[in-house]
């Protein structure tokens, strides 16, 4: 297999729900090799779901694959949700998945919110967690959400579809932009809710590659997708992700022994590569990888073909 290429399609060998309360079914699947080192994959968002080609990254002939749904999204259950659905329970809930399926510790992948996610988990279970790969930096300071959200951040190199994602919205409200996507997401009513999670999920899905592809954009605009992942963002940047007030870089020292690669597109524009490199001074021990050809997105290849050869190199941990 040339490493510029996914892995062939696979199926899961095991999949099933897991109940972590609050009516939240957590969707997981497992892939791969049954006897091989565990590897965690943590989705985007918040909201994202996972989705098959997430298993190809890795050798299935050495790694013991694991994909799950967050609260709210996917195929995790009930759609959308928002109650007690914070990062302290998404990290709870990993570590219920792990008990769940007898793995002692395990490789954690994550890209853009899995990022961040992948980071509070790791800063919460150090002894859990064999090594961090990491794309699409993501912190959530504000300036990350500012940017996010602005007509001068991502706004102004995208321009058309940032008329697009405000068009949704009265002009009155215009001076509130993010507030008035809120209070429209968590209304109750899909004739409210709906119109504006389409526009904010079709958004993103328009800034996410270097080169803005049709069928990303149409998949960010269906209902289900648009629905969890609008919302459920929106919720998470209302709280501040449910971080400290010293962020995910105030707790790097315990994770700095932690064998970890970060990946980051030049060219990303959803979440800029400053952010990216503001932690790679952090913690100067992770390998620091820019690809100078991509933006986002996991699937350009430029970003596959790092992460694959990331995945490779770790298979050197005993």
């Amino acid at each position: 297999m040339s490493r510029q290429e996914l892995y062939p399609e696979i199926e899961p060998y095991d999949s099933g729900s897991l109940s972590v309360g609050d009516d939240h079914e957590i969707y997981w699947e497992i892939s791969g090799n049954p006897d091989g080192k565990p590897v965690i994959f943590v989705h985007g968002g918040p909201g994202g779901g996972t989705t098959p080609k997430q298993r190809q990254f890795f050798d299935p002939a050495h790694y013991r694959i694991v994909l799950f749904d967050q609260r709210g999204c996917g195929k995790s259950l009930p759609l959308g949700s928002l109650v007690n659905n914070d990062t302290q329970h998404l990290i709870s809930d990993m570590e219920a998945l792990r008990e769940l399926l007898a793995i002692e510790s395990w490789l954690v992948f994550g890209g853009s919110w899995g990022s961040t996610l992948s980071l509070a988990y790791a800063q919460a279970h150090p002894d859990r967690t064999e090594a961090l790969i990491l794309r699409g930096i993501f912190l959530s300071r504000q300036s990350e959400l500012d940017w996010f959200m602005s007509k001068e951040g991502m706004g102004a190199i995208f321009p058309e579809a940032y008329d697009d994602f405000i068009a949704s919205l009265p002009e009155d409200e215009h001076d509130d932009i993010f507030n008035s996507f809120y209070t429209r997401l968590t209304d109750p009513d899909p004739a409210i809710h709906m119109p504006v999670a389409k526009a904010w999920s079709g958004y993103e899905g328009s800034c996410v590659c270097l080169v803005p592809d049709p069928e990303v954009i149409a998949a960010s605009r269906m209902d289900s997708k648009a629905l969890s992942t609008a919302r459920i963002e929106a919720h998470y940047f209302k709280h501040g992700s449910f971080l400290p007030e010293e962020g995910l870089l105030g707790h790097v020292d315990k994770i700095r022994h932690i064998p970890a690669v970060i990946v980051h597109g030049r060219y990303d524009i959803v979440c800029p590569i400053t952010t990216a490199y503001t932690l790679s001074k952090a913690w100067p021990e992770a390998e620091f990888r820019v690809i100078d050809d991509a933006g986002h997105s996991a699937n350009e290849p430029g970003i596959a073909k790092a992460l694959v050869e990331a995945m490779e190199k770790f298979k050197a941990l005993p």
